[in-house]
């Protein structure tokens, strides 16, 4: 996928609807969110976006995503977890997302920005286990600042100061997948070794 002509074509609303779709909708969980958000970013340092106006709407997109996530897990409840596995759906991606909220509590909201496909159920799993909504939009707006605010500007401030940096776009935003990758795949083959009680 070229990021940098998907950015290009999809201008400053499908940026929002891809971030609003990765953040809270079952199938938005495949969605490039760090890398689309760097990217973003250096082509805001290259005057191909505004910066601030990108930032302030994919930061409205991934609060507002999150809380539709919320509200759908609210609504449909324990039931959401009898549903089989679909084209859209991976009951093995919300249980994974279950058992990692049980251990981080409410922040992993926050923790859960930086990991794909657990930000798009984490939402979903704080509405079906009840929690606050005024807890869950506290958390949410401070992740969803901290995750766009963040990889924009790291972005913008590398296309601004390194010079030639877009002959090396591509590896960073290899490196950005992987990190952001890492702590999934690290958390998976924990589990796995686990001794099974």
């Amino acid at each position: 996928m070229d990021l940098v002509e998907l950015i290009k074509a999809a201008g400053y609303f499908g940026l929002f609807g891809i971030i609003f779709a990765e953040s809270g909708l079952f199938f938005g969980f495949f969605l490039p969110g760090d890398s689309l958000l760097f990217t973003a970013g250096f082509l805001a340092s290259q005057g191909y976006l505004d910066i601030w106006l990108t930032t302030i709407l994919v930061f409205v997109a991934a609060v507002a995503g999150d809380s539709v996530g919320y509200a759908f897990g609210k609504k449909i409840g324990p039931a959401i977890f009898r549903k089989e596995n679909s084209k859209f759906f991976n009951k093995e991606n919300l249980l994974r997302t279950e058992k990692f909220y049980e251990k981080n509590g409410p922040k992993t909201i926050i923790i859960a920005r930086f990991l794909p496909v657990v930000r798009t159920f984490a939402p979903i799993v704080a509405g079906v286990g009840n929690m606050s909504y005024s807890k869950f939009i506290r958390y949410n707006i401070v992740g969803g600042f901290i995750w766009t605010f963040g990889l924009m500007f790291a972005g913008y401030f590398l296309g601004r100061t390194i010079p030639g940096v877009d002959k090396y776009l591509l590896p960073i935003i290899l490196l950005i997948i992987f990190l952001s990758i890492a702590p999934s795949i690290f958390h998976i083959l924990k589990e796995r070794r686990a001794p099974k009680k």
